[in-house]
């Protein structure tokens, strides 16, 4: 699995979804109402995550950010998510990692 930042007119959003599956930039800018969405930068995803990409976890930020996790998800018993550095992992049950991440499931990905 993986936890990718995006920013929405400067509000960021961490998706999640499968590691083989891609985000439709489209499909997160209808699920959270806006018109465009476009990837945070690295240093834009470690100032608002508090972690550097390769290692964003699925929640724990260093502010408040928006999560919305892709339902795909939802068909594996387990995934394995970033714990804060690119070599540290740990194993979650999805609907388990929804609910700890308050995160809005969506269609996002393809």
């Amino acid at each position: 699995m993986k936890s990718l930042v995006f920013v929405n007119a400067e509000e960021p959003v961490v998706v999640l979804c499968s590691g083989r599956d891609r985000v439709d930039e489209r499909l997160l800018a209808e699920a959270l109402g806006v018109s465009a969405v476009r990837r945070a930068t690295a240093d834009e995803a470690k100032a608002f995550t508090g972690y550097a990409i390769g290692g964003v976890p699925p929640f724990a930020h260093a502010q408040p950010c928006r999560v919305i996790a892709d339902e795909g998800l939802l068909g594996f018993d387990e995934v394995w998510a970033a714990a804060g550095l690119p070599d540290a992992v740990f194993p979650i049950a999805p609907r388990e990692l929804v609910r700890i991440a308050e995160a809005q499931v969506a269609r996002i990905a393809s």
